[in-house]
């Protein structure tokens, strides 16, 4: 796909959004307060034409899936597994969750997502979406697609945008 010519269409539905709380790691060892957002998440393909179906991707599947996946995290404490600053541990049907080796919070197992990402920021919030809609989107069907970009707002004005080049 020539990046001169290109087909780009978007889903950002009233429904494609998520409630949660979490809290993110600063530098210089700071961490900061448990706090929520009401997310919104918007989802941009672009690709070439399906010449059978004259679209890029149907819509109705795109809708489906990221309606999932903002459910999945929907509610939830949003934990990152992957922080060198915290230790996120289960034990039976709760967490703990310790901030520079000193206890901090214990949560249900139930009310908790645990993320493979560095940190609970929008940015890394983006790339976790996008690799979740990119595992939506494998197979022959979609071997037009060359880009998926998820832009996740946590409050007005304030949002961040992961693009990856899916071919």
């Amino acid at each position: 796909m020539s990046d001169e010519n290109a087909f780009r269409v978007s889903v950002t539905k009233d429904y494609l959004v998520f409630a949660a709380a979490h809290f993110i790691t600063f530098a210089g060892h700071r961490c900061e307060s448990l706090h929520g957002h009401n997310y919104r998440v918007g989802v941009t393909l672009e690709g070439d034409i399906d010449e059978e179906s004259w679209y890029v991707v149907d819509f109705s599947f795109v809708k489906k899936f990221m309606k999932r996946l903002c459910d999945e995290i929907d509610h939830k404490v949003l934990l990152p597994l992957r922080n060198p600053k915290l230790q996120v541990t289960t034990e039976g049907d709760r967490v703990l969750v310790a901030y520079d080796g000193q206890p901090r919070y214990v949560f249900p197992l139930s009310d908790c997502a645990l993320l493979e990402i560095p940190n609970t920021t929008v940015e890394m919030l983006a790339q976790y979406l996008v690799r979740g809609a990119r595992a939506e989107l494998t197979g022959k069907q979609f071997a037009k697609l060359a880009v998926i970009e998820i832009e996740v707002e946590e409050n007005f004005g304030q949002s961040a945008f992961y693009r990856e080049h899916i071919g």
